[in-house]
């Protein structure tokens, strides 16, 4: 049973007051918020280093798991089980107290964070160490129709979201005799060329393919995926020669991609491009960019101008002048971390940095607990890689070992797989691969997993009564007589006569 978490009260007033009611308590509380990358290894490492009479941590998050997001584009395409790709916190952070819910107001002054579960009121938790681990949302602009059309690449449910769609609409095309809609069901629009917008692309691509070779009523002309992106490359994680490589072989694949051009409008489905280009589509998958975790604007803590939280490099948060701010912490994409080999510059936001930030962060607050000094964070970039769909990629190590083609897909998959928390979610994703190495690919929609309900309460609905022509006998009379008819009905009215 998890500890339960003590000086909850139902006001901020009263949450700041017991916080500085001056009881000090026996076990320091470490509250982490975000059981993202940053949080769990964060937890993980923090309680290998103390043991429970040292640190009492507690993980906040609205999800009962941390997703393991390079595994997205995977995912989407079917090469990995969905469930695989996550891990459970209450299996993966043992003596940790999780706490399921969204921060939604953080007053660090009063050491007091406020949670809201998805069902029941808000409540505050008092906490004597912060963790700010809160990752990013997705980047959206006030483009007209993008939040009635546009599907984003941010989490599970979303890859889950797109790869049903996608197949459901081959399925529905396959029966649709209308060329213009036809047409308009088979054209799958990608809004991003980074790292998560080409490799959504070229899985979701090779898996569409892969599906339509079963449908002799679609050819594989019929097919149009479009890439838009607003700079004039793609993938600027690496160089310009892997970029220029990767743009060649999405063309050869008769993918359209459109540089320099912005998404104007798609409204109802209908694409309009910075271009002139205009064109139907009925799937618009929105990947161009992230931002840092908005509820930080519903903190007291220092932000830049990006909105992320301000830290220095032993990732402390620090004020404007770079004065430590007490007892918190930050790490991952919501927080602005100095990258001590690129002076000026700050880590980018990607799993990389993530992870060994957040094993830093564990072992800083470890030394700070136990009365010593941080040490700073820093990591040389090993290198990026990225899946292009089934034996293909790219791959930049150490900044001048470039790879292309399947052996640097077999790197994306090493790497990624060695990175993924928990000894079983390893073991279960390499026996998936080797499953899809072994058979074909599975590429059945399921796209009633979003509204289970609908088929039920379709068949809950009660039939309406047919009108009754002129002339016509109604057909409810001779039911009604038969009831009429029945011992019930003789009892009820011998009942009333002797009443």
């Amino acid at each position: 049973m998890p500890t339960p978490v003590s000086d909850v009260a139902t006001s901020p007033a009263t949450a700041v007051a017991s916080a500085r009611s001056g009881k000090s308590r026996k076990v320091p509380r470490v509250v982490i918020l975000g059981g993202g990358t940053v949080g769990l290894y964060t937890a993980r490492r923090l309680r290998k280093r103390l043991g429970k009479r040292e640190a009492a941590i507690v993980v906040v998050d609205p999800r009962p798991y941390m997703t393991y997001a390079p595994f997205l584009p995977e995912a989407a395409a079917g090469s990995i089980d969905p469930r695989n790709m996550v891990a459970p916190h209450r299996r993966a952070l043992k003596g940790v107290d999780v706490l399921q819910g969204k921060v939604s107001e953080i007053n660090h002054a009063g050491r007091t964070v406020q949670i809201t579960p998805e069902e029941g009121d808000p409540y505050w938790i008092t906490y004597d160490h912060l963790v700010v681990g809160l990752g990013s949302v997705a980047r959206t602009l006030p483009i007209p129709g993008l939040a009635e059309q546009g599907i984003g690449f941010k989490n599970v449910e979303e890859a889950i979201a797109v790869r049903n769609h996608v197949l459901n609409r081959i399925d529905l095309a396959a029966s649709t005799w209308d060329p213009e809609l036809r047409k308009r069901m088979l054209t799958f629009v990608f809004v991003g060329g980074g790292f998560a917008g080409i490799e959504a692309l070229g899985e979701v691509e090779d898996m569409a393919r892969a599906a339509v070779k079963y449908y002799n009523a679609i050819e594989q002309e019929e097919v149009r995926f479009v890439l838009v992106e607003g700079s004039p490359r793609i993938l600027p994680e690496v160089s310009e020669e892997l970029g220029g490589y990767t743009l060649e072989q999405l063309r050869k694949r008769d993918i359209e991609i459109h540089l320099s051009t912005f998404l104007n409008s798609c409204v109802d489905g209908h694409v309009v491009l910075s271009n002139t280009m205009e064109f139907d589509a009925e799937t618009i998958v929105w990947t161009a960019g992230v931002k840092a975790n908005p509820v930080l604007q519903n903190s007291d803590l220092p932000l830049d101008k990006m909105g992320r939280v301000t830290c220095n490099a032993f990732l402390q948060v620090v004020d404007a002048e770079g004065t430590p701010v007490p007892d918190a912490y930050a790490a991952g994409d919501c927080a602005a971390v100095p990258d001590l080999y690129n002076p000026g510059q700050f880590c980018p936001p990607n799993a990389q940095h993530a992870l060994r930030e957040g094993n830093h962060l564990g072992d800083n607050l470890a030394r700070v607990l136990r009365s010593a000094e941080p040490t700073e964070y820093k990591h040389k970039n090993i290198g990026a890689v990225a899946s292009l769909g089934m034996y293909k990629g790219v791959a930049q190590m150490f900044g001048r070992i470039k790879v292309r083609g399947f052996l640097a897909w077999v790197l994306h998959r090493t790497y990624h797989v060695a990175a993924m928390p928990t000894f079983n979610r390893k073991i279960k994703i390499a026996a998936g691969w080797t499953g899809s190495l072994l058979f074909r690919r599975e590429v059945v929609a399921l796209g009633t997993l979003h509204d289970p309900r609908a088929e039920f309460r379709a068949a809950s609905v009660p039939a309406k009564p047919r009108a009754v022509e002129p002339g016509e006998a109604d057909p409810a009379l001779p039911a009604i007589k038969a009831e009429a008819g029945s011992p019930a009905a003789k009892k009820a009215a011998k009942g009333t006569k002797s009443a």
